[in-house]
């Protein structure tokens, strides 16, 4: 089930944060990496290069999460559970990382591609978004009534 990127998490992934990407290795083991993030349609939208660990996992398991917390109160925080639904390659990933480059240090062209990198854009479609502010409440259940 597509959920919608509005309010305040369409908010966040438009302006120049850093996301985490979570995904999982084929030993069960989590692997986290720092990711410029956007919105492209109704997808989150990462870019990497092919080779990196994560596009591995992601090619086994494409379940991620993304998480971003609010540099000025770290106690408010988003998370957005989802699933890649797409791995674009060639120029429209070339394209894509551009964009981001531009979003993130205002510069043109990506400045740190190395001779043969060839990059790919995640497209991933969000399944749950949800945002914390304090401390996080126990799911129902947990704690007696």
């Amino acid at each position: 089930m597509n959920v919608k990127l509005e309010g305040h998490i369409r908010e966040r992934l438009l302006a120049p944060n850093f996301w985490h990407l979570a995904t999982v290795g084929p030993d069960g083991m989590p692997q986290v990496s720092p990711m410029w993030a956007d919105i492209e349609d109704e997808y989150v939208m990462v870019n990497t290069s092919i080779g990196r660990v994560k596009i591995d996992n992601l090619r086994l398991n494409p379940n991620v999460s993304l998480s971003h917390h609010d540099a000025e109160n770290p106690y408010d925080r988003a998370e957005i559970r989802g699933r890649v639904a797409r791995f674009v390659e060639g120029e429209a990933a070339a394209r894509a990382m551009d964009r981001l480059t531009q979003k993130y240090i205002g510069e043109e062209r990506y400045p740190w591609l190395l001779p043969g990198e060839r990059r790919v854009m995640l497209l991933i479609e969000p399944v749950r978004v949800r945002r914390v502010v304090g401390v996080e409440a126990f799911r129902a259940g947990v704690l007696p009534e």
